[in-house]
């Protein structure tokens, strides 16, 4: 067991924070640095190597649902304790762990750096900290991805759509970057898209009636009709007769949502072409807007051959994560 005094780094996180809020002056953090969805693991490389590093890679790289190739929720980065230091500190997502007397499970804001996130994990065994690392790992990854989020939206705000169709057909704001293109604009459906080195993202909207979905016990199946339908009339393939619709080999995923300040549905799966060989992931928010009794559809799709395509999925998911439905003054007047 390592000696306590190996545990400075862990403990400075947790009252860092006390002590830059104390007095009258803050102390200056610099911008946190990383590609989206990367993740700095701090802990010796034997640990790393083991059971617990195990358990971080299960947890923290686990597969993403809702696409066609396997890719990890985080890009890890691992380093031992004695090179976190510098501008290693200033990494946006970072997972301290550390065999020490003392147990622990904690996530600290803004350590090192801002926008910053630091999860704490130490324990005196192997297994008490793979047991705090099972308590903390849900949590840790809601609040890593939660920060990437508003990373991506950051990063995207400098440069944004100034086209209103979505505003003028559907009565939202979202702010989209001002590469995508409105391709398709019709009474009921707005498609904008942008080119990407080997493909397309793509974000479309439209809306359906309130009462639409009225069987949870066929809610899958009324999704997979409602895109497939969508798909025939709006989204056609690269020859007569072939149009989008839902992979027909498996079920997509849902799961509960608030977007917009609405309850909502997650849908995630995997889109393929009609009578053609094209496929690819998508991203479907379907948004309970009772105040004008509708459901508002809100999907996002990404097709890049031979491509990685959790990146451009991620960033289409924060980009349709900034609907908002409060009229605009220009809207309003």
């Amino acid at each position: 067991m390592k000696k306590l005094g190996t545990l400075l780094v862990a403990t400075a996180l947790l009252t860092l924070g006390a002590c830059k809020d104390s007095g009258s002056k803050k102390k200056f953090l610099p911008p946190s640095t990383g590609g989206i969805n990367s993740l700095m693991v701090i802990m010796d490389t034997e640990l790393w190597r083991g059971p617990v590093g195990e358990k971080i890679r299960d947890e923290f790289a686990a597969q993403i649902v809702g696409l066609p190739q396997i890719e990890p929720k985080f890009s890890i980065t691992q380093i031992p304790p004695k090179v976190f230091k510098g501008t290693t500190t200033h990494s946006r997502s970072i997972l301290y762990v550390e065999q020490d007397s003392t147990s622990l499970a904690h996530i600290k804001d803004n350590a090192y750096s801002k926008p910053q996130k630091v999860a704490v994990v130490t324990g005196p065994t192997e297994e008490i900290m793979i047991k705090n690392l099972d308590s903390l790992a849900d949590r840790a990854i809601q609040e890593f991805k939660a920060n990437e989020i508003a990373e991506a939206q950051r990063r995207f705000e400098r440069s944004l759509s100034k086209d209103k169709a979505l505003e003028e057909q559907f009565g939202i704001q979202l702010n989209v970057p001002s590469l995508y293109k409105v391709g398709r604009r019709e009474e009921n459906f707005v498609w904008m898209d942008i080119q990407i080195p080997k493909g397309t993202m793509n974000i479309i909207a439209y809306e359906m009636p309130w009462d639409y979905f009225s069987n949870d016990s066929t809610f899958v199946q009324d999704i997979v009709r409602m895109r497939d339908s969508v798909g025939q009339k709006y989204i056609p393939g690269p020859y007569e007769n072939t149009y989008m619709i839902t992979e027909k080999a498996f079920a997509p995923y849902v799961f509960p949502a608030e977007i917009g300040g609405k309850k909502a549905a997650e849908v995630k799966g995997v889109w393929e072409i009609h009578g053609y060989p094209m496929a690819g992931p998508f991203l479907t928010y379907i948004i309970n807007d009772k105040p004008n009794n509708r459901k508002l559809i809100l999907e996002g799709f990404t097709f890049a051959p031979s491509e990685a395509k959790r990146d451009y999925m991620f960033e289409l998911e924060a980009i349709l994560k900034t609907v908002d439905f409060t009229p605009s003054d220009a809207a309003s007047d």
